[in-house]
C-alpha cells in the first residue's frame, strides 16, 4: 500500500512519497552510457589516433613511422606555422569584438515587443540556414574583383581588389563570419534576455531609469553567463575556422591569411604530411581548451551557482 504525502502539522512540510520499486536518487549510469560511448567512439579515440600520429611519419600510404618529436621539432622551427598561430588569434580576436556587441545589441532588441520584430528577425536568422561553403562562394562572387560589388564601387573600394592586400583579406574574412554567425550568437541572447525578470526594470522605471540606464544596470549584468558562453563558442569556432578561408582566400594573398586550420590542411593534402598536421590539430585542441578554461576562470563562470542570470 503507498502512503501518500501529508503535511506536518509543526511546519506545514509534506512527507516523502513511499512507492514500492520506485527509487529516489540520480539516475544510473546505464541512461550516460550511449551518450558516453558515442562521445568516445567519435572523439576520444579520434584524438587519441591524432595524438599518436603527432609523433609518426605518414604520407597516408605506406605504414606510419614513429619519429619521436621531430614533428614537433620542426613546427615550431617553421616560420609559417608560428605566423599562422597569430594569424588564427588575430582573426578569433577580431571576430569576439565585432560580434559580441552587435550580437547582444541585435538580441535585446529581438527579445522585444517592437511592431514586425517577429519579421525582421526571422530574414536576419536566414544566414544561420545556409552551410559556410554556401556562404563562402557567395560572398567570393559578391565580392569578386572583376565583376563584383568593389569593380563597381572603386569609388569605395579603391581597385576593387579586396583579396589583394593582407589587411583587405582579413576584412572580408571577418566580414563573412561576422554575416553568417551574428545570428546564432544573437538567439543566445534573444532568449536570455527575455529571462531576465521583468520586475527589475518596473522597479527600475520607479526610480527614474532611463533605457540606457536600464541596459548597462540590469540587461548586461544579467547575460554574463549568456556572453561568456558565447565567447568561448566564437573562441573555438575562431581558432577551427577553415571552410571560409579556404573557398575565400586560399591563405593568400602568399600566406597573409594561411591560418592554422588551413595550414593543417596543406600539409596534409597537398604535402601528405600527416604527421605534421596532427601535430597542429593537437595544438589547435590543447590552445582551443586552454583559452576556453582562461576565460571561464577569468569570468568566473566556473563558480556560479544561480539559476538565474548574472547573480
Amino acid at each position: 500500500m503507498t502512503r501518500t504525502a501529508t503535511p506536518s502539522a509543526a511546519d506545514g512540510s509534506f512527507d516523502k512519497a513511499e512507492s514500492p520499486g520506485v527509487g529516489a536518487g540520480r539516475p544510473g549510469f546505464l541512461w550516460a552510457a550511449p551518450a558516453a560511448v558515442f562521445f568516445a567512439l567519435f572523439a576520444i579515440v579520434p584524438l587519441i589516433m591524432v595524438a599518436v600520429l603527432s609523433f609518426a611519419r605518414w604520407d597516408g600510404l605506406s605504414s606510419p613511422e614513429f619519429a619521436g618529436l621531430d614533428n614537433w621539432q620542426l613546427l615550431f622551427d617553421d616560420p609559417v606555422m608560428i605566423k599562422s598561430l597569430w594569424l588564427s588569434v588575430l582573426l578569433t580576436v577580431l571576430g569576439v569584438l565585432v560580434q559580441t556587441p552587435l550580437s547582444i545589441l541585435l538580441g535585446v532588441w529581438a527579445a522585444g515587443h517592437q511592431r514586425n520584430r517577429a519579421v525582421l528577425s526571422a530574414i536576419y536568422f536566414v544566414p544561420m540556414l545556409l552551410s559556410v561553403a554556401a556562404v563562402s562562394v557567395l560572398w567570393r562572387a559578391v565580392l569578386d574583383p572583376n565583376f563584383g560589388v568593389p569593380a563597381q564601387a572603386t569609388w569605395l573600394f579603391g581597385d576593387g581588389n579586396l583579396f589583394g592586400t593582407q589587411a583587405g583579406a582579413i576584412g572580408v574574412l571577418v566580414f563573412v563570419s561576422t554575416w553568417q554567425f551574428t545570428p546564432l550568437h544573437t538567439l543566445i541572447y534573444q532568449g536570455a534576455a527575455r529571462a531576465v525578470p521583468q520586475v527589475l526594470y518596473q522597479a527600475a522605471q520607479i526610480d527614474g531609469a532611463g533605457t540606457v540606464r536600464q541596459f548597462f544596470h540590469i540587461t548586461l549584468p544579467q547575460l554574463r553567463n549568456s556572453i561568456i558562453t558565447s565567447m568561448i563558442l566564437m573562441v573555438v569556432g575562431g581558432l577551427t575556422t577553415f571552410d571560409t578561408v579556404l573557398i575565400l582566400t586560399q591563405g593568400g594573398p602568399g600566406s597573409d591569411t594561411t591560418i592554422s586550420a588551413y595550414y593543417m590542411y596543406q600539409k596534409a593534402f597537398k604535402s601528405f604530411d600527416y604527421g605534421s598536421a596532427s601535430a597542429i590539430a593537437l595544438l589547435l585542441v590543447l590552445v582551443s581548451t586552454l583559452i576556453s578554461l582562461i576565460v571561464v576562470r577569468l569570468s568566473g563562470y566556473d563558480k556560479m551557482r544561480s539559476t538565474m542570470e548574472g547573480l
